[in-house]
């Protein structure tokens, strides 16, 4: 029984609310009850009930139409509905409406009460991990999520980067938010008011990156109609921020040394050359050193550019960090689409962790977008997750336990201790993923 629980009660016939009230009352529930909807949707805008219980069958407004009346205005909101006896198919037609259960005519106490814990019951197993990050929100940066060991040194060393204009260098797969940490070099540097400008150096075509970056002038070439400044001269006093610059053209990138090494552009059929105050951040998602190696980028623009660098670690390295993105990514997908979602079940949660992200944390960010877009629920489900489809593959962490005919208790240790490595230590957030306390663990690491 879960005590304190604020129910509200709706029936036509006030016998009926005085006689649910005062059973549910004694049974340890808060109930309250109502025989007009119109008055319950008005003290939805002000009360908070756990539950709604709501006949079907009233004069003026019917069960099913007060429901979704209520979810317009309170998406999350639990109903239970009484159904008339026999009308099994309307209960079923008011699961799919969005009812979180039924009851059918005549019913018992136990009947009804076993509805609402189930209700309950139903609601915090969808709920078993919800806000991990929301008490610490004001101690995340807005821009990146860190919890893990290794995203907080990074974040460490960038913000004392941002403090000098030295060049930056940032590395790692697609996806692990090299352009987030660019902004939050730049937004954490005596340059934060002035504009941070970017260009995908793979995206545009050779005959535009001159003109892109360095300007151009009026009747250059057939196509330059009028003067244009290049992303140097309008990223003045701010971050240009350059992204792929592995795929930078390599007639181009003598001209980028040079505009480097003295602040200075030309512009595409100018004469002069222009004064600039721009802190350069590069980054790519190859291997600098493979492309170096392959003649693809200049050994003079590889120093000057690697001056300081940061290797963003892959998601599947940032396990402790999950959590915290899940939650930070789902506030940014509610937000965006002007939903509602309570939080992600623990079976989704088991299932993102396993999930090994090759497009990292732009893929998390897609995965839980669309799941919010497409959702019926108002917690998102291990069936919303579109990759779900794509089993996780498992390494041989099991093949190699049964060729070494390890017992149940070596293979356990085995596990805790891999998931201590996965976590970088962090024996919270291994208590949380082994679903064991923290008292526990300890126990069985002492053993």
């Amino acid at each position: 029984m879960q005590k304190n629980k604020q129910l509200l009660v709706i029936d036509d016939d006030v016998g009926v609310v005085e006689y649910l009230t005062e059973i549910l009352t004694v049974s340890g529930y808060s109930a309250s009850g109502e025989t007009d909807p119109q008055q319950v949707l008005q003290r939805l805008e002000t009360e908070h009930f756990d539950l709604v219980i709501s006949d079907v069958e009233m004069p003026g407004m019917r069960g099913l139409d007060l429901m979704a009346a209520i979810h317009e205005r309170k998406p999350g909101q639990l109903v239970l509905l009484i159904t008339a006896f026999g009308s099994i198919d309307l209960g079923v037609r008011s699961l799919q409406a969005g009812a979180c259960g039924f009851v059918t005519k005549p019913f018992s106490l136990n009947d009804l009460t076993s509805a609402i814990e189930r209700a309950f019951r139903d609601r915090q197993m969808r709920r078993e991990i919800v806000r991990v990050a929301t008490a610490d929100r004001d101690f995340i940066p807005r821009e990146l999520v860190a919890e893990s060991q290794k995203m907080q040194k990074i974040l460490q060393l960038a913000d004392r980067a941002a403090r000098i204009d030295s060049p930056v260098l940032l590395t790692g797969e697609s996806g692990v938010g090299k352009g987030a940490l660019a902004r939050f070099i730049h937004e954490h540097s005596p340059r934060t008011n002035g504009p941070f400008l970017q260009i995908n150096c793979a995206a545009l075509p050779f005959t535009l990156v001159e003109s892109e970056l360095f300007g151009v002038r009026k009747g250059a070439y057939t196509d330059a109609r009028e003067h244009r400044p290049g992303l140097f001269v309008e990223a003045e006093g701010g971050t240009l921020f350059l992204d792929e610059i592995a795929e930078m053209p390599l007639a181009i990138q003598p001209k980028l040394l040079q505009a480097l090494e003295t602040g200075k552009v030309r512009p595409v059929g100018a004469g002069s050359e222009i004064a600039t105050d721009v802190r350069i951040i590069a980054a790519t998602n190859q291997s600098i050193e493979k492309a170096l190696q392959n003649g693809l980028i200049r050994q003079d623009l590889y120093y000057r550019l690697n001056v300081i660098r940061f290797e963003i670690p892959p998601l599947r390295e940032r396990l402790p960090d999950l959590e915290y993105l899940v939650d930070h990514l789902l506030q940014n997908a509610q937000t965006k689409l002007q939903r509602q979602i309570h939080g992600i079940s623990a079976e989704a949660m088991r299932w993102i962790r396993a999930y090994s992200w090759p497009g990292n944390v732009r893929e998390l960010a897609n995965m839980l977008e669309r799941a919010v877009a497409l959702t019926d629920h108002d917690t998102i489900l291990l069936e919303d997750l579109a990759q779900a489809t794509q089993i996780p593959v498992e390494d041989n962490f099991l093949g190699k336990a049964a060729t070494q005919s390890m017992t149940l208790a070596e293979l356990e240790i085995a596990y805790i201790r891999r998931i201590l490595e996965i976590t970088q230590g962090n024996k919270v957030q291994a208590a949380k993923i082994l679903g064991i306390d923290r008292g526990r663990l300890y126990r069985k690491l002492e053993d």
